[in-house]
């Protein structure tokens, strides 16, 4: 007989009734979490995660705003703005660069520029932001990825505005360009104001009025799908373009004054004496800024790098030159100033000058001298002789005082930034280096020779001051920066240094006489230009030696290699009495400041003042004796 146990049904139905009430509980308790998380993302969080998931559907994106025309004088653009179709990636939204890249080259043609430069900016700026791959695609290009553009994620095919400068070299070295945003220049900039933008003012009047042509970004609220394709628009806030700045460029006198240079390097500043604006600013060579904008090949950067004449060089800005004979104008109104001084005393010039107790002969630049000259005849023909002496008497300390009442050694207050400032040695800056200064050093630096260097524009401004009876003027490139909404024009002020403090303000009545004379008389070293022109002219030629020449040696033109040729210079303003252009010219290795720099500056002097071209074709005048 089997044993069968007998059920305690009340033990399991209370075990069942604890487990149930325990799974109750259990479930009670997740339900409780369950409510206290909704009601917390429900409520207590939600404005955080509605921001979120608002995020997620809408997307802000940034309108680079236009920027600012650039204008010459008479509204002739320099530089602008003309609507590109780019090529844009966004890094973030791309799961495989490599494979998309190679995509793309099936639809549009990408050189390695492209790819480098597009590699360049991932590495530069955040993924979240449009990234050029190329631009300036064509309209069947354009067209292809149009069709196409929904098969590639992250990609973006956009009407963009391109910064171009219409006249490609003229006048780059004033104008500069924009370039890309560098990381250098990432680091610093405020990431808020160039939102959006891939370009910033890199030199010239581009980089030093950048807050003003920069304009303000604009935004627009796109709602966007899973894929981040854009739906609609929410919201815009519309970008505000830069200002356009006008110049007191002429662009004509600009393109006039490049082509009488040529080939040669050198460079030319003309300038209104009264305000300081600046009509030409001439460097050359000069060098097409288009090709920087969306980043120069490195075989075509690296071509002008190495290139002989340096076309990079901003030689008006940055050149230091020695002066050579245009410092005698300055140094004559010196020797004026000094008390016990006679400009009439003949002093006998034989073609060269010895100091006391020295064998070494300082040479005169026509062989056989002048004879016997006084200050006028020393300016009018040139002669080395009497500024030899005249710097000895005066000293080289005394020298630089006077003259740095002019602007030499000094930056000339020009708006553009990084301007050299020259040098006016001294005794002082020669112990400073270590180093004993001679009297030999004294005495070439009374005709412009050894350690003094100018720059162009310092010539132009100090020559300026001239005409402006001692009052020196900042040099000024913009006249007006003009809303392009409004077109209201605001004009900077025109700004001056303090007059030129001058013992008798006669003196300078003279030596602007002397200065006319250098043109107007057949004895001048500036006839050439001078024998014909319907109005007064005031100038200084000037010759400036580039290798030295041992004792007993001359110097010939034609048996030195070009390179090594002296540099011809010219400064000039007119027309006397009543002046309405300065000019400073320097030709490097030209030879004679009366054949190579005059002529040009004549050219100049003659569109500005008479409103055509000049009536001396290329360099032809009569045949003059003196000719430094």
């Amino acid at each position: 007989m089997l044993n069968i146990p007998i059920k305690d049904h009340f033990r399991e139905t209370r075990l069942y009734n604890a487990r149930l009430t325990v799974v109750a509980a259990v479930v009670l308790v997740l339900i409780l979490a369950l409510f206290l998380r909704l009601a917390y993302l429900q409520v207590v969080s939600h404005r955080h995660f509605e921001t979120l998931s608002q995020a997620n559907r809408v997307k802000p994106l940034p309108i680079p705003p236009p920027r600012g025309l650039i204008l010459d004088r008479h509204g002739f653009i320099l530089a602008q703005n003309y609507p590109v179709y780019t090529l844009e990636i966004i890094p973030e939204q791309v799961d495989d660069m490599a494979t998309l890249l190679e995509e793309l080259k099936q639809v549009v043609s990408l050189n390695e520029a492209d790819l480098r430069n597009f590699r360049k900016q991932m590495r530069e700026r955040p993924r979240f932001e449009n990234l050029l791959l190329r631009s300036h695609l064509t309209q069947e290009e354009a067209a292809r990825v149009a069709v196409r553009r929904t098969y590639f994620s992250g990609v973006e095919l956009e009407a963009r505005l391109q910064r171009h400068y219409p006249l490609a070299g003229l006048g780059v070295h004033f104008l500069g360009y924009v370039a890309r945003i560098n990381e250098q220049e990432l680091e610093r900039i405020d990431k808020a104001t160039y939102r959006g933008m891939q370009h910033i003012g890199k030199l010239g009047v581009e980089l030093s009025y950048e807050k003003v042509l920069l304009g303000q970004v604009g935004f627009e609220k796109v709602e966007t799908n899973a894929h981040g394709r854009s739906l609609r628009i929410l919201e815009r806030i519309a970008p505000v373009a830069g200002k356009n700045l006008q110049l007191n460029i002429d662009a004509k006198l600009q393109s006039l004054a490049e082509q009488a240079l040529g080939k040669r390097r050198g460079a030319v500043i003309a300038m209104d004496p009264s305000t300081g604006g600046v009509l030409a600013f001439v460097s050359t060579p000069t060098y097409d800024p288009n090709p920087f904008v969306n980043g120069i090949a490195p075989d075509s950067y690296q071509a002008l790098l190495n290139d002989p004449d340096k076309p990079l060089i901003n030689r008006a800005l940055n050149g230091q030159y020695a002066p050579g004979s245009t410092i005698k104008a300055f140094l004559g109104l010196a020797a004026l100033e000094a008390g016990d001084f006679d400009a009439s005393h003949p002093v006998t010039c034989p073609g060269w000058f010895t100091l006391p107790g020295s064998s070494h002969q300082f040479r005169d630049w026509k062989k056989g001298g002048h004879g016997i000259v006084d200050l006028h005849d020393a300016v009018v023909q040139s002669c080395d002789v009497y500024f030899y002496k005249l710097a000895v008497a005066m000293g080289v300390d005394a020298m630089k005082q006077f003259l740095a009442a002019f602007g030499f050694s000094q930056k000339t207050g020009v708006d553009l930034l990084n301007e050299s400032e020259g040098l006016l040695p001294s005794v002082e800056w020669k112990e400073a280096r270590g180093q004993k200064w001679y009297p030999g050093e004294t005495v070439v630096t009374g005709i412009g020779q050894g350690p003094i260097l100018v720059t162009p524009l310092q010539l132009a401004a100090a020559t300026a001051s001239l005409a402006n009876q001692g009052v020196r003027p900042k040099p000024r490139l913009v006249h007006a920066i003009v809303d392009a909404k409004t077109g209201v024009a605001r004009e900077p002020p025109t700004e001056s240094f303090p007059p030129i403090a001058l013992k008798n303000n006669q003196h300078l009545d003279i030596m602007i006489q002397n200065l006319t004379d250098v043109v107007h008389t057949n004895k001048g070293t500036a006839y050439g230009i001078g024998y014909n022109a319907p109005y007064k002219i005031a100038g200084k030629t000037g010759t400036a030696q580039v290798k030295s020449i041992a004792q007993g040696q001359a110097y010939s033109e034609k048996l030195t290699p070009e390179r090594f040729r002296d540099h011809a210079l010219f400064v000039s303003f007119a027309p006397v009495g009543s002046p309405k252009v300065a000019v400073a010219v320097i030709v490097e290795n030209g030879g004679h400041g009366s054949s190579a720099a005059a002529p040009i500056a004549r050219k100049v002097m003659d569109h500005v003042i008479l409103g055509k071209a000049s009536t001396i074709p290329g360099v032809a005048r009569p045949v003059i004796e003196n000719e430094e």
